[in-house]
Order: C-alpha cells, then sequence, then structure tokens
C-alpha cells in the first residue's frame, strides 16, 4: 500500500434508543476523535426499520463540533426514500456548515426478508425492486443540483425544471460513494450492483465481506469500468465497515460484541456471521483483522464501536489499535 489507510468513526445514533449511549456523549466522542488523529467521523441511518437521530441532524451538530475530520453517513440507506431536491438541498447545507468536509455513500437500504424494511418502503410508497434506479436517479440529480443553476431533469422516479439550491456545497465536488454488498456467487446481482459503481462512484463502501471478498470484488469493479470506458477516479477509494470491541479475552470481546449488535440491530446474530463483522479481541488481534483488509486493498477502514461501553473502547481502540494500522 502505498498511502497511509483512512480511520473513521462510526457513531452508533441508534444507541440512545438502546440505552447504549447518549446524544451528549456521542458528541463528544465525535470531538475526541477530531482531537486524536482519526479521519473521518459517521453516523448510520434508517427512518422507520430501525428508528435513530436522524442522520442528517446528528452530522449537523457534529459539524459543529469538529473542525477537521470529514463526515458521513455510511450508509445513507434511506437515500431511495428522500426527495433528491430536498437531499440535495440538506446535503449542500451540510457541507457549507462543515466548511467542505462531507462525503456522500448513497445506499439502496436492507435486504429482502427483513419486515422491517418492507414496512418502511410501504409507508413510504417505495416499491423495493424502484430502489436501484431511485438511487442512481438521485446521484445523477445531487451532483448536477451541487454544481448547476437551472437544472432541468426527466427521469423515471424525479422530474425537475429550473431548479437551483442555495447555498452550494463548499466543496467543488462532494466525493460520492456508492455501498454495495452483493453475494460474489450471484452473477446477476454482482454485474447489476458493481455495474452502478463502476458508472457512478467515486469509491465503494463494504460491510460483512472477507478480506478475500473485497480485493476480487475490487478487481469486479475494475472490470466493469473498463468494460463502459470509464477511468476511475484518481484515488477511488475502498471503504471497510467494520463493528469493533476490544478486550484481552476474545471471546469475551465476541460475546459483548453479539450483545450490542443484537440489541442494535434487533436480531441474533451467528458467530459465522461476526466472524466477517466484527474485529475483537486482543488489540493485536484487532489490527490484525484490519490489516488484512488493507492488504485486500481497503484505502479506508470505518470502525462502530460494538460494546456498551463507548468511551472506555474509544479509548482502548485509540491508544491500541490505530497505532498498529499503516
Amino acid at each position: 500500500m502505498d498511502r497511509r489507510v483512512a480511520t473513521g468513526l462510526i457513531l452508533p445514533n441508534r444507541g440512545p434508543m438502546i440505552g447504549a449511549t447518549t446524544v451528549p456523549e456521542l458528541l463528544d466522542l465525535a470531538a475526541a476523535a477530531d482531537a486524536s488523529g482519526w479521519d473521518s467521523v459517521w453516523v448510520g441511518d434508517s427512518i422507520l426499520a430501525k428508528p435513530r437521530v436522524e442522520a442528517l441532524v446528528m452530522l449537523s451538530a457534529i459539524a459543529v463540533r469538529t473542525t477537521r475530520v470529514s463526515l458521513g453517513a455510511a450508509c445513507l440507506a434511506s437515500t431511495p426514500l428522500r426527495d433528491p431536491i430536498l437531499l440535495a438541498h440538506q446535503w449542500a447545507s451540510l457541507d457549507h456548515l462543515s466548511g467542505g468536509r462531507t462525503i456522500f455513500v448513497a445506499c439502496q437500504g436492507g435486504g429482502p426478508g427483513m419486515g422491517e424494511f418492507d414496512n418502511e418502503l410501504a409507508n413510504f410508497g417505495v416499491e423495493r425492486s424502484s430502489r436501484p434506479r431511485r438511487v442512481e436517479e438521485a446521484i445523477e440529480i445531487l451532483r448536477r443540483l451541487w454544481s448547476e443553476d437551472d437544472v432541468d431533469y426527466d427521469g423515471r422516479f424525479a422530474s425537475l425544471r429550473g431548479v437551483t439550491i442555495r447555498p452550494r456545497p463548499a466543496q467543488q465536488r462532494i466525493p460520492v460513494w456508492i455501498a454495495a454488498n452483493p453475494d460474489l456467487s450471484k452473477a446477476r446481482n454482482v454485474a447489476t450492483a458493481f455495474g452502478r459503481v463502476a458508472r457512478y462512484a467515486d469509491g465503494w463502501q463494504v460491510t460483512h465481506t472477507r478480506a478475500a471478498d473485497v480485493a476480487r470484488a475490487r478487481e469486479i469493479i475494475q472490470e466493469h469500468a473498463d468494460a463502459i470506458g470509464r477511468t476511475l477516479p484518481a484515488g477511488f477509494e475502498v471503504c471497510v465497515c467494520m463493528n469493533i470491541c476490544v478486550d484481552d479475552e476474545r471471546e469475551k470481546a465476541f460475546a459483548e460484541a453479539k450483545r450490542f449488535l443484537d440489541a442494535h440491530s434487533r436480531t441474533s446474530y451467528t458467530r459465522e456471521f461476526l466472524e466477517t463483522w466484527v474485529a475483537a479481541g486482543p488489540p493485536e488481534t484487532c489490527a490484525q483483522t484490519l490489516r488484512d483488509y488493507i492488504d485486500a486493498g481497503a484505502t479506508s477502514i470505518l470502525l462502530r464501536i460494538s460494546s456498551f461501553d463507548q468511551r472506555g473502547q474509544f479509548e482502548r481502540i485509540t491508544e491500541s489499535v490505530l497505532p498498529h494500522l499503516p
């Protein structure tokens, strides 16, 4: 790897809903990350399916408590649910407020068979099958409204006439990443998801995926970009989102991570699944798990503290894990 990996802290803004943390503590953690060398601070996003402090509201509060770190939602799962004009205006204002520190990560939301997501889609009047195109239209509209005046646009789900938003983003071009996590054994899903990344994105975000699969997926994205004649941007990001729990006893770390994540997601995760999603154990063990992803091509590692001891874990990760990363 020829550049230092960027590290990001994902704040669990669902934490106040499950008794894991408070908004003041989350804002204090954001300020601490800003002061202690982390590169970015993130929040989660869901409106009805897994309620939490609303993502853009939370990011606005974080923006005024920080001065240096990049800011984003990892990922904005409600992208296909939100009105793209309103979203463009809100995100441009957030970028303006933060002094140009935002990264936009588009996402189509939860998978099939998850009842809470089905209910969310129904209440927003969004067909599950329409989400991929809604995400694409949102990206097209956001990029134009962030850089052009009097925008006209005709899409399947959105139509604009003479739209101009103010304020403009502070950045000349807000980075747009796409979250995509298809099963690599399903060729059609892979082609659709990674084809979209290759066409639209400045970076790719992924989670609960093994390191070897991250490496292969990055190759597939490049193959799709080559096929359409697109040169991926210099510094194309490969962003891996992980959970982390540090404890000198690895089994205790996994137990605490499971306790937190089961409450956070209202489910019961298997150990096999957690092995692809959690860096757990002593600091060096956690660091080695993360280095495996860096060796596979990750340029950014985002970490959500999977513990009810948010502050204690933050300090231990900052002091004992991050220094072991390249």
